[in-house]
């Protein structure tokens, strides 16, 4: 890897001079376009879609953007480290790729592919999620020693539950990243209109269908009845009736930190801390579950504000580009996620289009820094920003 995350524009341009051009775009906002024309119509409306008309993701976007960085000059930054340390764990940057299920409708490789160009990317966490198309040991296999973390959607059945948290720690799973957004699924306009569902077709249900609990509810094996299968998930996915307490169970059954995913309120945010929880997700689940709803960043501040001394912060929803990944630093994430981005390189180029996606976020995001006079995330904070109604 180069000395600086931005050395790799000078890569870029060295093999320019030889006749080689990127794959893909350097515009990491330019990918979804393309994966429109290379997806069929089901896959890149599920992976693209929104809620309602699409006006939460739209805000997503539109309140980074309102906000403006300030850079400040004649500060030696000539030598940078974008290291951080978060949830005790020491990563390469401010960066993890989220959780993202059923890959395998945008490539045959799938969380393995993406998995793989975490690890190449000194180390980037990859968060595994419970609707992935390959089972959590097999992506464990691929990524070694690299960090993983596991996101959890909270099933109706305990046993389901305590035996994905098991297998998860099993498999070297290090941080459960429990999203409680999704207890119902959002009214997907996209979706509904090619009545396309992938979990209906058995796509994203590897980590059930090879869960012992799981198949302990079945009457026949998977491979014997697959409707029953798929009926008997759908019937145990989300669950409405979960409430504060429950994160007991979770605590109990889990060791190691435990995320939020999913909070925009910071009373939400207040009540995770009281109940031992380690982290929050500042997460509209990328504008996917509810139309209308808030931006992420324009709730970030105040959650940061409530709860940034008692729990870390992180942040999803509208990363697309290295000065988002600043800017949501300043409004007080720790660190972010990275979502539809690296799906649209897996989709374009397998492995080696996840791995341009990273590199390319991370340089814009190393020379962000240093262009506005910062040789560390640490620095960077709100008097770093103007604008915008944090």
């Amino acid at each position: 890897m180069a000395k600086h995350w931005a050395d790799f524009q000078y890569e870029i341009y060295l093999g320019g001079m030889g006749g080689a051009v990127p794959r893909l775009p350097a515009d990491l906002t330019r990918l979804e376009e393309l994966a429109e024309h290379r997806l069929g119509a089901g896959p890149v409306g599920y992976v693209a879609g929104s809620a309602g008309d699409g006006s939460t993701a739209r805000a997503n976007r539109a309140a980074l953007e309102r906000h403006r960085i300030v850079p400040r000059l004649l500060r030696d930054v000539s030598e940078r480290d974008l290291s951080v340390e978060v949830l005790g764990r020491a990563l390469p940057a401010p960066v993890a790729l989220a959780p993202v299920g059923v890959l395998s409708i945008v490539h045959p490789e799938a969380e393995s592919a993406a998995a793989q160009a975490a690890a190449a990317a000194q180390g980037v966490p990859y968060i595994l999620s419970s609707a992935s198309s390959t089972p959590m040991e097999q992506v464990a296999e691929v990524l070694g020693d690299a960090e993983r973390w596991f996101q959890l959607y909270w099933a109706k059945d305990r046993e389901v539950t305590r035996s994905f948290l098991e297998r998860a720690k099993a498999s070297g799973y290090s941080v459960l990243v429990v999203t409680l957004d999704t207890p119902l699924l959002g009214w997907r306009p996209r979706d509904l209109e090619r009545a396309y569902l992938p979990f209906l077709h058995g796509v994203g249900t590897a980590n059930y269908f090879s869960d012992p609990a799981f198949r302990a509810g079945l009457a026949k094996p998977v491979h014997e009845d697959p409707n029953a299968a798929v009926l008997h998930f759908a019937g145990m996915f989300g669950d409405p009736g979960k409430t504060w307490p429950d994160l007991a169970f979770l605590r109990e059954h889990w060791g190691g930190p435990i995320v939020l995913k999913g909070v925009l309120h910071p009373d939400d945010a207040r009540l995770a801390a009281d109940a031992g929880m380690d982290g929050v997700v500042v997460s509209n689940h990328g504008g996917r579950q509810v139309a209308g709803g808030v931006a992420a960043a324009d709730a970030l501040p105040q959650v940061a504000r409530a709860v940034g001394d008692r729990l870390t912060v992180l942040f999803d929803s509208g990363i697309r580009t290295g000065d988002d990944v600043f800017k949501a630093l300043a409004l007080g994430a720790e660190a972010v996620l990275l979502g539809r981005p690296y799906v649209y390189g897996l989709a374009l180029d397998g492995r080696a289009g996840v791995e341009h996606v990273i590199r390319c976020l991370l340089a814009e995001f190393d020379l962000t820094l240093a262009l506005s006079g910062h040789r560390t995330p640490a620095s960077v904070g709100p008097d770093s920003l103007v604008g915008g109604a944090g």
